[in-house]
């Protein structure tokens, strides 16, 4: 009798882990699907989605909820660096950190890094655990001669020492930006570019990429897909060091064959070769001087009154 008990406890034992491999092996997987948040039908007006499949952010085509609830399971981390020199700079992070703290990913933890040649003053905000601010000097160097250089070195530098582990996602953003309204985890992704305001509306045939052969960042006529512009790029960590670092290896290049040319130009050559996940449409970078055209419903971010194209 003792024997035959332990021979059905065995056998109802084993029928117990053939249903619960049964359950896990099809019980659906924690993500979240495009068409849980992005709708690109409800827009005929203007571009939703590219070629390769990514979403561009528009008004009226995404669902901030379902994100929401998706990424503060996940309990995210995300980095947003900033660099600030010049005659216009306190002005700009003031106006920068006061908007970015009231609209950048609000509820979620962001880190704030400040990337300076010396210590900012930093305008008064309001006392929040999820938010905290790294100020990161900038090493003794002729900081004046190219920004752009020195703004990605620095941020290569940190992203290598310390960034890519305390943060999930990643921004670098000009300092003469300010947020008009909220920048959520919608625009979260592994590899995320800006679409330039003003290219966007303009024939694709006359956009400025770097036609010369010899430069690193030469795109042929007839090819490409939008420009982007460079005041905001993101992602994660090792992604947008994926980036900075070709933008150096191709600056270093061109310097050795005497050819010039400018960071938006390798940051395109960049997604023209490594397509980005999610776009961000121009209601993320627009500039104030320019009218707003029927497409645009709102604006997210507005660029600093002195900013020019």
């Amino acid at each position: 009798m003792a024997s035959k008990k332990r021979m059905l406890l065995l056998i109802a034992f084993l029928s117990s882990l053939l249903v619960a491999k049964h359950y896990f092996r099809n019980k659906p997987t924690d993500e979240l699907k495009l068409s849980d948040w992005f709708k690109p039908r409800s827009r005929s007006d203007v571009i939703t989605t590219t070629g390769w499949l990514a979403p561009v952010l528009w008004e009226g085509l995404f669902h901030r909820q379902p994100l929401e609830k998706f990424y503060r399971r996940r309990n995210v981390t995300v980095g947003l660096a900033v660099f600030t020199v010049g005659r216009f700079a306190e002005n700009e992070l003031d106006l920068f950190l006061q908007s970015a703290d009231r609209f950048f990913m609000p509820s979620h933890r962001v880190i704030f890094y400040i990337m300076a040649a010396t210590y900012p003053y930093l305008p008064p905000m309001a006392y929040n655990p999820l938010r905290s601010v790294q100020v990161l000097l900038l090493d003794e160097e002729l900081w004046w001669y190219d920004l752009d250089l020195v703004r990605m070195k620095s941020l290569a530098k940190h992203i290598l020492s310390h960034i890519r582990d305390e943060v999930d996602f990643l921004f670098s953003m000009t300092a003469d930006l300010v947020f008009e309204t909220e920048f959520g985890v919608e625009t979260l992704a592994t590899s995320v570019a800006q679409l330039h305001a003003w290219w966007y509306f303009r024939n694709t045939q006359n956009f400025p990429y770097e036609r010369r052969l010899q430069s690193a960042a030469y795109i042929p006529f007839g090819q490409g897909d939008f420009f982007y512009g460079g005041s905001i790029v993101g992602g994660t960590p090792d992604n947008v060091l994926s980036l900075v670092e070709e933008y150096l290896a191709g600056l270093v290049q061109d310097i050795q064959k005497r050819v010039n040319s400018t960071y938006e130009k390798y940051l395109n050559k960049f997604f023209f070769l490594h397509k980005p996940a999610k776009l961000l449409s121009p209601e993320y970078g627009w500039n104030p001087k320019f009218q707003l055209p029927p497409q645009m419903r709102l604006v997210r971010v507005s660029h600093h009154p002195r900013a020019h194209y």
